[in-house]
Order: structure tokens, then C-alpha cells, then sequence
């Protein structure tokens, strides 16, 4: 099997990225792509994230950039949490450790995030933030 290309990608700017800047960002996208199979209703994800974009709104800049640990991003994180959908994005999670052989700054990102469950749902839910602003 071969290796995706935006594993490589990530790879190569986790690789290079000697500050650590780059490492949020790649627990969101791992994060995002983890849980591609966590079941949300479309109205249920669009208006909790509303309400964690009020609450970013309300701390100022929005442009600013999110937060794994500021308010919205948790807020968010908590609302659409359950078991069943904590348990799919760590199936995810799972699943991209098995593509990422090879990789060793991604596979150390992944480790991170099934270690850390709770980290790993916060990523996901500034994935789902981050797509409603895009929007």
C-alpha cells in the first residue's frame, strides 16, 4: 500500500518545523481526516458550531486563529461528544496509524493523539470549527 501524499506532505512539514508551530495544526488535520467516520447529524454539528463561533466572537478577534484550548474550541468539543463518536475517531485514529508506517514525526503526532483522547476530540472539534469558518 502506498502512502498518501498529504502524509508526505505533513510529514515533510513536521519534519522541518523545529519550533513545533506546525504540530497543532497537524493534530487538526489528523484529527479531521481521523474522523471521517464519526457519526453527526448536519444540523446538530452547524449549530453547536454557531454557538462556539459566538462564543469566539465574543473573545475578541476571530481571525486570531483557534485555540485547541480556548473556550469555543472546548465548548464545541463538549457539546458533540459522545462514546460512540469518541470511540469512531479513535477507530480513525487507528486506521491512519496503519498508513503512516514510515513516517515517523506522523506516527509520533498519532501516537499523541490515542494517548490523549481527550486532546484528540478537541482536535477534532476545531476541524469542524475551522470548516464552519471557511464557510
Amino acid at each position: 500500500m502506498s502512502t498518501a501524499p498529504w502524509l508526505l506532505s505533513l510529514e515533510r512539514a513536521l519534519a522541518v518545523d523545529e519550533g513545533g508551530d506546525e504540530l497543532p495544526t497537524a493534530l487538526v488535520v489528523l484529527a479531521s481526516v481521523a474522523g471521517a467516520e464519526v457519526q453527526l447529524a448536519e444540523d446538530e454539528a452547524h449549530g453547536a458550531a454557531r454557538r462556539a463561533l459566538l462564543l469566539l466572537a465574543a473573545g475578541g478577534d476571530p481571525e486570531r486563529g483557534l485555540d485547541l484550548n480556548g473556550r469555543a474550541v472546548a465548548a464545541l468539543a463538549d457539546e458533540l461528544r459522545t462514546v460512540d463518536r469518541q470511540l469512531a475517531l479513535e477507530r480513525g485514529i487507528d486506521e491512519l496509524k496503519g498508513q503512516s508506517t514510515g513516517l515517523p514525526h506522523v506516527s509520533e503526532a498519532l501516537a499523541a493523539l490515542r494517548a490523549t483522547p481527550e486532546v484528540a476530540w478537541r482536535a477534532y472539534a476545531c476541524s469542524l470549527l475551522a470548516e464552519q469558518l471557511a464557510e
